[in-house]
């Protein structure tokens, strides 16, 4: 049996067995609840707003395209001075996805083939198994993705010795005086 993975808070299942020719759109609004759940898993004071747009397409034979954005207002903790920092992620999601079974995600692994990755390409496709996505969990990676690991407030530094001059050296002292004491 498969492990479950946690829910995403903003989990939404597509089937993606039966995709409307012209895509299937999603779009995700969280509630104060699944703000409030995205807020704790991703160690954040809070989430004012979260939305998801996305499209679902199918990609060669049996491949699901998924793209379009994820947009927040968060609220994080300083990592000086802990106060509150506000930011506006606004972060494309593309992700192509293939059946577990596929013999293009093989393509390139098997007989030793090479496979080029292009880093600012698109990620190779992940795969799924069964009828259903999550995009929802999807654009949570995105988000979680595009979240400032180091949040500062404006004009906070790091100050270690405080605001006090250091302390000249000897060899400053003697340079000092035979430069003409200034």
């Amino acid at each position: 049996m498969k492990h479950a993975d946690p829910q995403s808070p903003v989990s939404f299942r597509a089937n993606v067995a039966r995709l409307p020719h012209k895509g299937l759109p999603v779009v995700i609004d969280a509630d104060a609840a699944q703000r409030a759940a995205l807020a704790e898993q991703h160690g954040l004071l809070s989430v004012e707003a979260y939305r998801a747009e996305l499209m679902v397409v199918s990609w060669k034979r049996n491949g699901v395209k998924v793209s379009g954005r994820v947009e927040a207002d968060i609220t994080q903790a300083c990592i000086v001075t802990l106060e509150p920092v506000e930011a506006h992620i606004d972060e494309p999601v593309e992700a192509l996805l293939l059946p577990e079974d596929s013999k293009l995600g093989r393509q390139g692994f098997e007989g030793g083939g090479e496979i080029l990755l292009d880093a600012d390409g698109p990620d190779s496709p992940e795969t799924f198994s069964g009828d259903t996505i999550d995009v929802g969990a999807l654009a949570e990676q995105f988000f979680g993705l595009a979240i400032d690991p180091y949040p500062r407030k404006s004009g906070a530094a790091l100050d270690a010795a405080g605001d006090t001059e250091p302390e000249e050296n000897e060899f400053q002292q003697k340079l000092r005086s035979l430069l003409g004491k200034s």
